[in-house]
């Protein structure tokens, strides 16, 4: 038994990539037993999704893959289905990123589904919902990400909008959708009823942007792409230095006025130009060319020193070698050591949030394909080895 606040919980999770395992492997990580139904053939494609793909096999798939079960199951057969069916009649959540219809098209709609099993609660992630006149569509990430505006307001004015550098229009629908499942278990604690949760791609990063409607529709300002800087907010920017780039943060009053004493300007907070939080964004460009003239003069080690010793926030740009030496993360256990059966010890981002009481955990990588199938039909539904060997032959299983 894991040890997570999700423990007592039986998950399928059904459908491929990251926008629904995303959502699995939230679940699984803070302990509840995630079942993963994938093709017989060729599993979930994160197997094999990658740059590099060393000794075969997908570095991604042990991270989105972990703490599941897998199973292989056909279910685009008739015989596929009733065992998804009978899974799903035992869980508490299902979890499924088909495109609209294709669920109901194999019997495995809600209304069927809920029939046999009241208090299912039943995740679907999608590119744009289970409703309106594009829900056929199909709807990849990017499409979501640019539909919900943050393609629109990503990179540099005169380039074409840049993507995250992350599948970040999935994740934000898979963690909408694990939201979504806490708070229809909450309900169903006091109604005993199940429910649908539609989450979809472009309305999950539309959530995230801020008031780029609402200031549009006040005042007609329409917010553009602006690099690495919020227009009117300042300082707030990457920064050259002697061996590299320091981010700095000092919008805020107080803290502009103890970036200037550390800059050995201290009179700068009173300058007409940057006195206050409104003229220092008239005065963005002019303001950050004073900063990069400073900072391009110093090392980084010597700026964070300084900078943290005067209280004003900054930073560096992190990649993976400086996640795994900084002693913050060590610290916090930000990253954690898991062993792989073919990669040996690997290390992959811990789970998130901590808890204090009930921490979830990472209990184990992805796993091969199938790996639990048999397990998984003889536990949950009491089938026999000779049952299971015959739906194997037929390429059931």
């Amino acid at each position: 038994m894991a040890n997570g606040p999700l423990n007592d919980l039986v998950v399928v999770e059904m459908g491929t990539l990251i926008a629904g395992p995303f959502c699995g492997q939230v679940l699984a990580d803070f302990g509840a037993e995630v079942i993963k139904l994938e093709d017989p053939g060729t599993g979930d494609p994160m197997r094999q999704w990658g740059r590099s793909l060393p000794k075969g096999l997908s570095p991604w798939w042990p991270v989105i893959g972990r703490g599941k079960q897998s199973v292989t199951l056909n279910l685009r057969s008739p015989e596929g289905q009733r065992i998804a069916a009978d899974l799903i009649a035992k869980a508490d959540i299902l979890i499924e990123n088909f495109r609209p219809g294709t669920m109901e098209k194999w019997g495995l709609g809600y209304e069927a589904l809920s029939a046999a099993n009241p208090g299912l609660i039943m995740a679907r992630v999608s590119g744009f919902g289970q409703t309106g006149p594009y829900s056929h569509r199909a709807g990849y990430g990017l499409i979501g990400e640019a539909m919900g505006g943050l393609r629109a307001i990503t990179g540099e004015s005169d380039r074409p909008p840049a993507r995250a550098g992350v599948s970040i229009g999935d994740s934000l629908a898979a963690t909408h959708a694990v939201m979504g499942v806490l708070m229809a278990l909450h309900v169903r604690e006091r109604t005993g009823r199940g429910q649908v949760i539609d989450a979809a791609i472009y309305e999950s990063v539309l959530a995230m942007m801020e008031n780029m409607v609402t200031e549009y529709d006040i005042t007609g300002y329409v917010r553009e792409r602006s690099g690495a800087v919020l227009p009117g907010i300042a300082p707030s920017n990457v920064y050259p230095t002697a061996d590299g780039m320091i981010l700095i943060g000092g919008n805020g009053d107080g803290v502009f006025a103890r970036l200037c004493e550390a800059m050995g300007q201290p009179a700068l907070k009173d300058d007409p130009r940057y006195v206050s939080h409104a003229s220092r964004g008239v005065n963005q460009a002019e303001l950050d060319d004073l900063i990069a003239d400073w900072t391009r003069g110093q090392t980084l080690a010597e700026l964070l020193a300084l900078l943290e010793a005067h209280g004003v926030p900054c930073g560096r740009v992190f990649r993976a070698p400086d996640m795994l030496e900084d002693p913050q993360y060590a610290a916090r256990q930000s990253i954690v050591t898991v062993g792989h059966p073919v990669f040996g010890p690997i290390r992959m981002q811990n789970v998130h949030p901590k808890l204090s009481d009930t921490p979830g955990e990472v209990r184990w990588p992805g796993p091969t394909l199938g790996e639990h199938t048999d397990a998984v039909l003889a536990g949950k539904l009491g089938l026999g080895a000779d049952r299971i060997a015959q739906l194997r032959s037929a390429g059931v299983v």
